[in-house]
């Protein structure tokens, strides 16, 4: 059977992980990888989860299915942390949120809802976009097309032109937003560039779908959901992907969820029953344990307190490397040429090299990135900047 299976290209960033493994220079620095790392280069467990986990060790007595909407206490939670206490379709019993294996679940499971109701429905992506949108939504039977975003040469957004297209997309479409931090290039919109595609949305009737996987890595919790919230408040159906690998460090655990706000109660119950019935046939019941943690420490007050405060500190750390990076690179090169990386949020920032200054990083200095020149910012440390900046001045 397996005979007639064609090789397939190797995922360049498993590729470039075990390319650093490998690689025996004690400099080496990791800048490839999208996970959050501290000042040792290590990717911690969160106190409030360990806290979390001693108490729910503690009192768990059943090891049974928690059912295909997942954890109640958590999707309740994760639903209000990321919609706000006063959101009206919550509050008006059109919103639905049910647990999934991590945010690439999520997204699968929402792409593969869109398909039911729309078979071959047109997705429109950002350019560029997180790699893996394209097969998460495109394998489901979605038509992935995709609209101006990221402008190289100022390292800025095509927001205008991002806006004409969206001008032109109708009913019957969706239109895949990046809540906060954007992953490749970590630019964001703003309030006010959030309330104009929020307004766009409504005239044109395409539907808004959020992927929400770096909430509180931005500017604050509260300022990273503005997008999402504006939407909800505004349009009568949105879909919202959230992820909880990053912001509470559960990157093994697979802790998503998938939200759904629709125009009435009675397509809210539809969607839901369909949300279900999906994910039975993919993986039948989600994973407990992470999703178990996160609500229980979204539901605590003093949990809540701790990784709240954990978050900020290194959302903080992050802030604080892009600032470093800008005024080293400033202080090495003479020049201005990387002062847009405070202006990005989130762990990823496009340097703006080409594949030849990349490869020559990897090769010469044990340098790693992937090809587009995106770095995980959360990969630099007081240990390995000037060597950093040194390197990419080496190459420039």
């Amino acid at each position: 059977m397996f005979e007639s299976l064609k090789s397939l290209q190797a995922d360049p960033i498993l590729g470039l992980m075990a390319a650093f493994r490998q690689d025996g220079n004690p400099r080496k620095v990791d800048l490839g990888v999208g996970v959050y790392k501290d000042e040792a280069g290590h990717t911690p467990i969160m106190q409030a989860v360990l806290k979390a986990d001693a108490s729910h060790r503690a009192e768990e007595n059943s090891k049974t299915y928690v059912g295909p909407t997942g954890d109640p206490q958590f999707n309740q939670q994760i639903q209000q942390l990321i919609l706000g206490e006063d959101c009206v379709p919550a509050r008006d019993n059109r919103a639905r949120t049910v647990q999934a294996p991590g945010g690439c679940g999520a997204l699968r499971v929402a792409a593969e809802l869109i398909n039911r109701a729309k078979p071959g429905a047109a997705i429109w992506v950002s350019d560029p976009t997180w790699a893996n949108h394209v097969p998460l939504l495109g394998n489901a039977g979605l038509e992935i097309r995709t609209y101006p975003y990221y402008d190289a040469a100022s390292q800025g957004m095509k927001f205008d032109a991002m806006c004409e297209a969206f001008k032109k997309i109708g009913a019957g479409d969706l239109v895949l937003l990046h809540g906060c931090c954007h992953n490749p290039c970590g630019v964001d919109l703003s309030p006010a560039q959030w309330d104009e595609v929020a307004t766009i949305a409504l005239k044109q009737g395409f539907t808004p779908f959020i992927d929400l996987a770096y909430l509180g890595l931005g500017l604050g919790l509260t300022e990273d959901a503005y997008g999402v919230r504006k939407m909800a408040a505004t349009v009568p159906e949105l879909v919202v992907a959230s992820s909880c690998s990053k912001n509470f460090g559960l990157y093994r655990e697979r802790v998503g969820a998938l939200t759904v706000i629709s125009p009435n109660v009675t397509e809210a119950d539809m969607a839901h029953v369909h949300i279900q019935n999906v994910a039975r046939g993919i993986y039948s019941m989600p994973p407990n344990y992470g999703a178990a943690l996160t609500g229980r420490i979204l539901a605590g007050a003093n949990l809540r307190r701790e990784w709240d405060t954990e978050l900020t500190a290194m959302r903080n750390r992050i802030n604080g490397l892009r600032m470093q990076l800008a005024e080293k690179f400033r202080a090495r090169l003479g020049h201005g040429r990387f002062d847009f990386i405070p202006a990005q949020r989130g762990m990823f920032s496009f340097l703006g090299l080409d594949k030849d200054q990349v490869h020559r990083l990897q090769r010469e200095y044990s340098v790693y990135m992937v090809d587009s020149s995106r770095i995980n910012v959360a990969g630099i440390s007081q240990q390995n900047i000037d060597y950093f900046i040194d390197a990419v001045a080496a190459v420039l």
